[in-house]
């Protein structure tokens, strides 16, 4: 009688087939590892990326902040001096283009901000109507962000020819004695190159905007709609505001692209007759004739800072927004 209740409680102690510890009960011999060849595979992937990303970036960013207080030709690491801030002074004292090339900085950032910003968000606002034919109408206003600022500059350049140009031959400036010189023309060039470079930054804030403007809550204009706000009114009182982290990341990228503007002027004319930059500067100062590294420097530096007071100051906000979240 005992040995039938013992079998009994076992009976009923033991799991049932097919339960959980049956099915993740796994034998060593059936546990799958990572054999050498997939930590071999697995270090070259993390590891190759890694190091190129700092020696290219990382270390060449700190070599050109310690050479900014030196003076180098380029030629062998032992003709390097140190030369302190003098770098830094003679380019605020000494450099006519130093200053007319932060003014083009500015004035870059400004038209970017002024003319192609609004435009863009016109034409984002009207896609997101679901008009006929929009993918259309966004592949065609996106092109000119895909294609290369080289290509681009290419390309009006010939619009701008003094001869066979597009502009000139509308409005007929191409004879001789009415030539209008849109490159070579100090008063024009900059304006020239702007007007280039805002047709594709164009695209770019749409594209920035048309995404902002798909996360906008429908019912909010529903709710718009139904108090009897007019298309004008609940743009402005409902869809903008909520518009604020876009028209952050617009402002960082406008900013970014201002500073960093390079490809569209050398290109045209190699950032001379008006169109100075500090890209410009950097260039010609390291990879120019002179070769004087150090000077390049210590522009780069500047421009660095410039960019880092931009940066720095929205990546905080930006972490702050995710705590609070």
């Amino acid at each position: 009688m005992s040995t039938d209740t013992t079998k009994t409680r076992e009976a009923s102690a033991a799991p049932p087939p097919g339960s959980v510890s049956d099915t993740q009960r796994v034998t060593p011999s059936h546990r799958r590892l990572l054999t050498r060849r997939d930590r071999i595979t697995l270090a070259l992937m993390a590891g190759v990326p890694t190091v190129l990303h700092v020696a290219l970036v990382w270390v060449t960013a700190l070599a050109s902040i310690a050479l900014a207080f030196t003076t180098w030709d380029g030629i062998g690491i032992d003709s390097i001096r140190w030369a302190g801030l003098a770098n830094f002074e003679e380019l605020f004292t000494n450099n006519p283009q130093f200053w007319p090339a932060v003014e083009h900085n500015l004035i870059w950032f400004g038209a970017l901000i002024l003319v192609p910003t609004p435009l863009g968000l016109f034409l984002a606002t009207q896609l997101d109507k679901r008009i006929r034919f929009s993918r259309v109408y966004q592949t065609a206003f996106f092109l000119p962000v895909v294609i290369s600022m080289a290509c681009i500059g290419f390309v009006w350049q010939l619009v701008y020819n003094p001869d066979t140009g597009l502009i000139n031959s509308l409005i007929g400036a191409n004879e001789p004695g009415h030539y209008i010189d849109w490159i070579g023309d100090p008063d024009l060039n900059l304006w020239a190159v702007l007007i280039a470079a805002s047709w594709r930054h164009t695209g770019y804030m749409m594209i920035l905007y048309l995404a902002g403007l798909k996360s906008v809550d429908p019912s909010l204009r529903e709710a718009a709609a139904l108090d009897g706000a007019g298309e004008w009114q609940t743009f402005r009182h409902v869809v903008f505001p909520t518009l604020r982290p876009t028209n952050t990341i617009v402002l960082v990228v406008t900013i970014i692209e201002a500073l960093r503007a390079f490809d569209l002027v050398f290109v045209f004319n190699k950032g001379a007759q008006g169109t100075e930059l500090l890209s410009i500067l950097v260039t010609n100062n390291i990879i120019g004739e002179s070769s004087r590294i150090g000077y390049g420097s210590a522009i780069a530096v500047v421009l660095l800072v410039i960019s880092l007071v931009v940066i720095i100051p929205y990546l905080v906000a930006t972490f702050r927004k995710e705590r609070r979240a």
